[in-house]
C-alpha cells in the first residue's frame, strides 16, 4: 500500500463530504508526482476540519473543482441508480484489474476509467462502435493485439482487454507524462490532444478545458473519473449505502481446440451454460471456430482437468 498522503488531500477529502451525513503518490515505483495537477490546481483554499477517520489514498491526480463537484452531485442524484449498479458490479473485476495495474506499476485508480467507460459491462457497445469494459474501437483493439471478428471479439474479454488497455495507457503516458492527458487521449484520441498541445502551448488538461478547445465529452470525462474515484472509495459518505457488491470472478484459464462448443463443454464439466458463457463473452457465438488451432478460455476453478479431457475428445472427434 502507498504510505504517503498529503495534508491537502485530507483537507479536500473532508471538504467534499456531502451535507447528509488523489493526492498522487510520491516515489511509488514508476508512478510520478503531479505538483501542477493535484488538489492545488484549479481547486480551492480549504480550512482544516477535524476528522475521526483516515482518508482514502489516491494514486491518480485528484483535482477538486466545480467540474468534479458537478459530477459528484449528478452521481448522487440523477445518476444514482446507475452509479450504484456500477459500484456493485466493480467488485467482480476490481481484484484482477488492480492487480494487473500494480504489476505494471500504473495507478490502481485507473480502475475507475473502466467504470466511466462501461459501468463494468463486458458487452457494452457505444454508438461510435467501442466495445467492452475498456471501450476499444476495433482499429485500436487490433493494434494492441485483440482479435475482433465475426466469431471472437476480445474487447469483451475483460482479462485480455485489461492487458491491452494497460499497454495503451503506458504508451499514452510516455507521450504526455500526465494521467489527466492520458485519460483525455483515451477518450478523444492521442493525435487530437497532441495537436492541441502544439497549437495552444499548454499540456494542462484543466487549462484546455477552460479554453473549451476540447470536445464537451472530453471536458467532462476527466472530472467524471475523479468524481467516480472519490465516491467509490468512500461510498457511504456520498449516500451510497446497502450496496450488494458482486462476488469477484474466480476462474482458471486453459486452451481448448477449434470446434469447442461452450454449451457442450458446460454440460461435460457440470456447470451452468450461462455461467460459462458469462466467463467467456468474447466467444460471440458461444463457439470456437474450427479453423482456429486453439483458444484460451476461462473455466471454473477446479475444472481444468475435465476441460482438458473434453479437449482431447474434441481433437479425436469422439464427441
Amino acid at each position: 500500500m502507498m504510505k504517503w498522503i498529503s495534508l491537502t488531500a485530507l483537507l479536500v477529502f473532508c471538504f467534499c463530504l456531502p451535507t447528509h451525513s488523489h493526492a498522487a503518490i510520491k516515489n511509488r515505483k514508476g508512478i510520478p508526482y503531479f505538483p501542477d495537477q493535484d488538489f492545488r490546481s484549479h481547486g480551492e483554499t480549504l480550512a482544516p476540519v477535524k476528522q475521526r477517520f483516515s482518508p482514502p489514498i489516491f494514486d491518480f491526480p485528484v483535482t477538486y473543482n466545480h467540474q468534479v463537484r458537478k459530477w459528484i452531485k449528478y452521481f448522487q442524484t440523477t445518476g444514482k441508480s446507475s452509479f450504484k449498479r456500477w459500484l456493485e458490479r466493480s467488485a467482480r473485476y476490481a481484484p484482477y484489474i488492480q492487480n494487473q495495474l500494480e504489476e505494471h506499476q500504473l495507478p490502481q485508480d485507473l480502475l475507475y476509467v473502466a467504470m466511466i467507460e462501461s459501468g463494468f459491462v463486458n458487452q457494452a457497445h457505444s454508438p461510435a462502435g467501442a466495445v467492452g469494459i475498456w471501450q476499444f474501437v476495433a482499429p485500436t483493439a487490433r493494434r494492441y493485439g485483440l482479435k475482433v471478428n465475426w466469431w471472437i471479439d476480445e474487447r469483451r474479454n475483460f482479462t485480455k482487454a485489461t492487458k491491452a488497455a494497460i499497454k495503451y495507457k503506458k504508451d499514452l503516458y510516455k507521450m504526455f507524462r500526465s494521467w489527466h492527458l492520458v485519460s483525455a487521449s483515451y477518450n478523444t484520441g492521442e493525435n487530437r490532444i497532441y495537436r492541441l498541445i502544439k497549437r495552444h502551448g499548454t499540456n494542462n488538461f484543466w487549462e484546455m478545458a477552460e479554453m473549451k478547445v476540447l470536445p464537451n465529452e472530453t471536458i467532462n470525462y476527466v472530472p467524471k473519473i475523479i468524481a467516480a474515484t472519490l465516491i467509490a472509495k468512500s461510498p457511504a459518505l456520498y449516500g451510497f449505502r446497502d450496496l450488494n457488491y458482486k462476488v469477484p470472478y474466480k476462474f482458471e484459464e486453459t486452451y481448448v481446440p477449434g470446434g469447442t462448443d461452450l454449451n457442450n463443454l458446460a454440460q461435460y464439466i457440470g456447470v451452468k451454460k450461462r455461467y460459462l458463457k458469462d466467463l467467456n463473452p468474447d466467444l460471440i457465438r458461444g463457439f470456437v471456430p474450427r479453423e482456429i488451432n486453439k483458444h484460451l478460455i476461462k473455466v471454473p476453478v477446479g475444472s481444468k482437468s475435465l476441460v482438458k479431457q473434453y479437449a482431447k475428445l474434441i481433437t479425436n472427434k469422439t464427441i
